[in-house]
């Protein structure tokens, strides 16, 4: 079962106020098509915040193999900042306005345990507290952080209530461009569109610690995507299904789709980037979800596909959550519940040919963005 920190009465106040502001009707109201111009994305600048659009994230999903009694064990985890553009804020004048908010969730996954562990936070941006950096990847929550180095590499610090993690994460191959050269569509109308990149097979190192044990990977490979937008999803949508996963050949496959309250798909996509570089961007009709077993959770009562049959360009895979209950209930950060877990990838002869996260969102409940 998921758990997740307790807080205290007075960040609870603060935490619900921020929650309020990041509700709002305005806040949540879909821009005009036309309103941000469009442009070919350039690093390094690309990799830091854009306080310009909406809704941001930085989110890094993985497992990592670690010695253990004479054997190993293996650990999925997620370490996701949100930044959070409110636009009731933005005229403002006083310091203390919550113009942006930035928030977390870190999850390490133990499938020994076998157990998922979980905590978040929220904060205004500024007054040193919060902060997401324009110039690269540096984004921090009080003690918090995720930044990237000259160097390519990414360091991720996170010391929760019962775990911490300190993982760093080194390319080894090149920034994947998502949709039309980082360009993609979400649906049907042209402001349902984010600027998205991913940095699949980065190599892991670092340090997990779960209560007073720490464990060191001797291997291990993550994901990075990097999304912003204004409309992410169309009115219509309720959530949608996601997977990254890292080939063990040096392949990655992007695979998601967005789906209505009965379930239909409304637009899907993704891509396939083969061990020579070779990239594949998939249209929307090319690429098929088809749920498979279900598994009901016991604290929000949703039920979510954890495993899936999927069709794409690439071939035909099945995706296996490799722990069923890899709920999130992120209602005091983001407002939302959703399932996010370490799963494997099959091919069509039931073989395991790779590893990462499925997402699903909007099960417990629509999700708002």
């Amino acid at each position: 079962m998921s758990e997740m920190t307790a807080f205290a009465p007075g960040r609870l106040q603060r935490r619900a106020l921020l929650l309020a502001a990041l509700a709002s009707p305005s806040a949540l109201a879909l821009a005009a098509p036309g309103t941000r111009e469009l442009r070919p994305l350039r690093f390094p600048r690309d990799f830091g915040s854009h306080p310009d659009w909406r809704t941001e994230w930085w989110y890094i999903t993985g497992h990592a193999e670690v010695p253990d009694a004479g054997g190993s064990r293996t650990f999925g985890f997620q370490v996701t900042f949100f930044r959070s553009r409110v636009d009731e804020a933005q005229s403002l004048q006083s310091a203390f306005a919550a113009r942006h908010l930035v928030s977390a969730h870190p999850a390490p996954t133990d499938l020994k345990a076998p157990r998922l562990l979980h905590d978040q936070r929220i904060a205004r941006a500024g007054m040193g507290v919060a902060s997401a950096s324009e110039g690269d990847t540096d984004i921090r929550l009080r003690d918090w952080s995720l930044k990237r180095q000259p160097d390519g590499r990414y360091a991720a610090r996170v010391s929760a209530s019962g775990f911490s993690l300190e993982l760093d994460f080194a390319p080894t191959q090149p920034v994947l461009l998502q949709g039309d050269a980082g360009l993609s569509r979400k649906g049907a109308e042209p402001d349902e569109t984010s600027y998205y990149y991913s940095e699949p097979q980065l190599k892991v190192g670092g340090r997990i610690a779960l209560e007073d044990r720490h464990f060191e990977p001797t291997e291990g490979r993550a994901w990075l995507d990097h999304e912003w937008s204004e409309t992410l999803m169309s009115p219509q949508a309720v959530g949608w299904d996601w997977i990254g996963m890292n080939l063990h050949d040096g392949s990655a496959l992007t695979a998601f789709r967005l789906r209505d309250s009965a379930g239909r798909t409304l637009w899907a996509g993704g891509s396939w980037r083969d061990k020579s570089g070779k990239l594949l961007a998939f249209a929307q009709d090319e690429v098929k979800f088809e749920a498979q077993r279900p598994w009901k959770s016991p604290s929000s009562q949703a039920s979510y596909p954890v495993e899936w049959k999927l069709a794409t360009p690439a071939g035909r895979f099945a995706v296996n959550a490799l722990l069923d209950d890899q709920e999130l209930d992120s209602r005091g950060s983001t407002g939302t519940i959703y399932w996010e877990g370490l799963s494997d990838l099959l091919d069509e002869r039931g073989q395991a040919v790779g590893r990462g996260y499925l997402e699903m969102t909007g099960y417990a409940g629509k999700l708002k963005l």
